[in-house]
């Protein structure tokens, strides 16, 4: 497809990193551009990396500040059970594109591109071919090629195959700038240029922050405003932080190569290191609030915040030491239980500043983006509109299909199961070791149940419900 360069933006203080715009060269039939009317919204998807469902104001957190989320969250759909299907990034970024479980998109591991064919069936491609302006800024974390050729604008902070943007990069004067300041900047280059464009557009927004910069040990890299956030405080350890908890874990599991036994030590293997590092966590999301307000401020501004739904979620939970763990990878909640909001004007009042017990899932995503355009949903998309969820429009979900399969072994050994409302069931599969756990009534996930005959009918009944949600998945 033939594109014409009509803008350039370099980044934050002359970063080298620059915005590409480009207009479509195609034409577009008059059917198009009704469907690209200004009654259809403009849509702003944020994702951070890493954001577990309770590092955030508005799910009960009482220590770290996120003003801006919360106002948000509060003012529209804040949902109480979001999770994520495989809690790893590119696993999860590729199912949030496609709405598709791993086991029918296929993308196992970091170096795994989308086919041409199944990348026009993301929701970007749709919304472009339907009329929407589509913009991409931060870490695509799928593959190792950027599609920027699918983009009218997008800066990719992942430039030069690194796998994985560095957080702090140095402009052309030598002043070194946060990768959360980059995000800042090009957001607001993007929308004061395509705020009054006759075409609505789609804004996918994905922020490094508050993954750990990876090493040995791994380390966080907070900005300056917000280095002395949270000093006086003191966190609170988690229930199962006690050592009797990593000591439960069967001998294929509990060793030092389990990355996150071994990344543990690193961040939070001693008071001190668990103290000033769940603090920069927390300081990286308060740099991550700051962006969000300064996008509610400049959509004001352009006069087109009644006009502009945002969503908000996270690519993955996080270890903060529970379980004696950092990290994600496998089925406890703090590692695939996300926050996720939708914030509209145009929400009815029945669903308005409502907190939905339902489950809603990382495939959920791209549905309800392409629902709120008034574009059709795929019928090879397996999430569903959670709008239309909320509105009781579609059955809610009993349960659903964990799976996590990237690299194996004794560093991360792979995982299925199920998850439902008021159980877990999940199977080490290169073991054949089985965890079951009644999370209503135990949710720090502290007993498993997997050998109490008091519970082998529910057993029996999970180990059914998983083999038929499993063949389903495909």
């Amino acid at each position: 497809m033939k594109s014409e360069k009509v803008f350039r933006a370099a980044s934050l203080l002359g970063l080298a990193v620059a915005a590409m715009l480009s207009l479509s060269g195609k034409k577009v039939a008059d059917s198009d551009l009704k469907m690209a009317s200004s009654k259809r919204p403009n849509i702003i998807f944020l994702l951070t990396d890493d954001q577990r469902w309770d590092a955030l104001g508005a799910m009960g957190n009482p220590i770290v500040q996120t003003p801006n989320m919360d106002r948000l969250a509060t003012a529209g759909i804040l949902f109480q059970n979001a999770y994520v299907t495989t809690s790893i990034c590119c696993v999860s970024r590729a199912s949030i594109l496609s709405g598709q479980y791993e086991s029918r998109h296929h993308i196992n591991d970091f170096s795994t591109d989308f086919t041409r064919q199944a990348l026009s069936q993301t929701y970007p491609a749709l919304l472009r071919k339907a009329g929407y302006k589509i913009g991409f800024i931060g870490k695509f974390g799928v593959g190792t090629h950027f599609p920027d050729t699918l983009f009218d604008f997008s800066v990719n902070t992942e430039a030069g195959g690194k796998g994985q943007p560095d957080y702090i990069v140095t402009d052309g004067k030598g002043h070194k700038v946060h990768d959360t300041d980059t995000i800042d900047h090009a957001i607001q280059i993007f929308l004061d240029h395509f705020a009054h464009e006759q075409s609505p557009f789609c804004l996918s927004v994905s922020f490094k922050a508050p993954h750990e910069l990876d090493g040995n040990p791994p380390t966080y890299i907070v900005q300056d405003k917000h280095k002395d956030d949270y000093k006086e405080i003191t966190i609170p350890e988690p229930v199962t932080a006690a050592p009797k908890y990593w000591n439960l874990f069967p001998d294929f599991f509990r060793t030092d190569t389990n990355f996150a036994r071994a990344r543990w030590k690193g961040l939070f293997g001693t008071a001190r290191l668990y103290q000033e590092n769940v603090k920069n966590y927390y300081r990286l999301i308060s740099g991550v609030d700051d962006v969000v307000g300064n996008i509610e401020k400049e959509l004001k501004k352009l006069g087109i915040d009644q006009h502009t739904v945002i969503i908000f979620m996270g690519d993955n939970g996080f270890f903060l030491g529970e379980h004696g763990m950092e990290g994600k990878w496998y089925g406890y909640e703090e590692s695939i239980r996300v926050p996720l909001f939708i914030y509209s004007p145009f929400l009815p009042d029945q669903i308005r500043q409502t907190r939905p017990q339902k489950i809603a899932l990382n495939i959920d995503i791209a549905p309800t983006i392409l629902s709120l355009a008034g574009v059709p949903v795929p019928k090879t998309m397996q999430g569903i509109s959670l709008i239309d969820l909320v509105e009781n429009k579609v059955p809610e979900r009993n349960d659903f299909f964990y799976q996590y399969y990237f690299l194996g072994g004794a560093r991360l050994p792979k995982e299925e199961g199920v998850v439902t409302r008021d159980f877990k069931y999940m199977n080490y599969i290169e073991h054949g070791y089985e965890e079951l756990f009644d999370i209503k009534n135990d949710p720090h996930e502290t007993v498993n149940l997997a050998g109490d005959p008091k519970y082998k009918r529910e057993l029996e009944k999970l180990r059914e419900k998983y083999r038929e949600l499993k063949k389903s998945s495909f």
